[in-house]
């Protein structure tokens, strides 16, 4: 019948009882396939992770101005890792960084959430701040 009609039998569910087949252009049905995933991967959002870089010792300018980038980042749908970078000796200070990070996570509390909390990792410590949703925000 496939011949006659000029299309392929395909086999759809090859573990069904009995195995089901469809008579179909093949070329025709893997174009549309493909292309439907392509729309597919085109409507997805990919989350962008923006990174703010800070040291134990910033001064209050200058944290004020790396805060309202990152209320800029969060406003633009993107998350935020904040990160404090220790060098030589200020490594033994960690509980500086961590009032410092949960400083910022406090002015920034309207519009971010916190997903990750203030962790060590190797010589830096690491906040991932994520913009909050305005359908569940009351």
């Amino acid at each position: 019948m496939a011949d006659d009609r000029g299309l392929d039998l395909v086999e759809v569910a090859p573990n069904a009882n009995p195995p089901v087949c469809r008579l179909l252009d093949y070329g025709k049905f893997m174009y549309e396939r493909a292309r439907r995933e392509r729309e597919a991967r085109k409507a997805q959002k990919q989350i962008e992770i923006k990174e703010i870089r800070i040291r134990p010792k910033i001064a209050d300018h200058d944290m004020a101005i790396k805060v309202n980038q990152a209320r800029q980042f969060l406003a633009d749908g993107a998350k935020v890792r904040m990160r404090v970078r220790f060098r030589g000796r200020e490594i033994t200070h960690q509980d500086i960084a961590r009032k410092l990070l949960e400083r910022i996570a406090e002015q920034m509390g309207d519009v971010a959430v916190v997903e990750q909390s203030p962790i060590m990792e190797g010589n830096t410590m690491l906040m991932l701040l994520a913009p909050v949703n305005k359908t569940t925000q009351p």
